[in-house]
């Protein structure tokens, strides 16, 4: 993971990583992803829709490194945009 730079104040084993996708299936459950600014690794989470009303969706995250995945060649452009835009408007700790 060679590239992969990290803010400063974060242990190498945390990664941050920025808002890229929000999903909403059958009205139960929303999907969110995060996505380093690279678009290289991500974290998904699957969340019943009720609890995400109640819940801060920050701009950013910070992950364990053990929890992120290697994104799918296919979105990982898109994952790259997308956090730059977020990360370029908002600050981490900022609810969207």
């Amino acid at each position: 993971m060679g590239g992969l730079h990290l803010p400063l104040g974060m242990g190498e084993d945390t990664v941050r990583c920025w808002l890229v996708e929000r999903d909403y299936w059958d009205e139960d459950v929303v999907t969110l992803v995060y996505a380093t600014p690279d678009g290289e690794l991500f974290h998904q989470r699957q969340l019943a829709a009720n609890l995400v009303f109640g819940l801060d969706v920050t701009a950013a995250k910070e992950f364990d490194r053990e929890d992120l995945e290697q994104t799918p060649e296919a979105d990982r452009e898109r994952y790259a945009t997308e956090a730059t835009k977020v990360r370029e408007r908002h600050d981490p700790d900022e609810t969207l």
